[in-house]
């Protein structure tokens, strides 16, 4: 099930304090499941955000290079 994450208003900045703490404020029942998921899979919820940031940080000044696939045939050239 998705859920809608609660949002600060459009144009508001979110205060970033000098801790290392991150705090955000969900909808109770994504968090329940969020948590859920995550032990299943035997992952804490600081290893999954800490592994997805290092991801989002080192991909985001990445561009996307569209390489020629060639698999026989000049028809079967295609972008991929």
């Amino acid at each position: 099930m998705l859920h809608a994450a609660m949002q600060q208003p459009s144009g508001v900045p979110m205060p970033v304090g000098r801790s290392g703490r991150v705090v955000v404020e969900i909808d109770p029942d994504l968090k329940k499941e969020l948590y859920a998921a995550l032990d299943r899979d035997g992952v804490t919820l600081k290893q999954w955000f800490l592994d997805n940031a290092n991801e989002y940080l080192r991909d985001r000044g990445q561009l996307t290079l569209k390489l020629m696939v060639a698999d026989g045939d000049d028809e079967d050239r295609r972008y991929g």
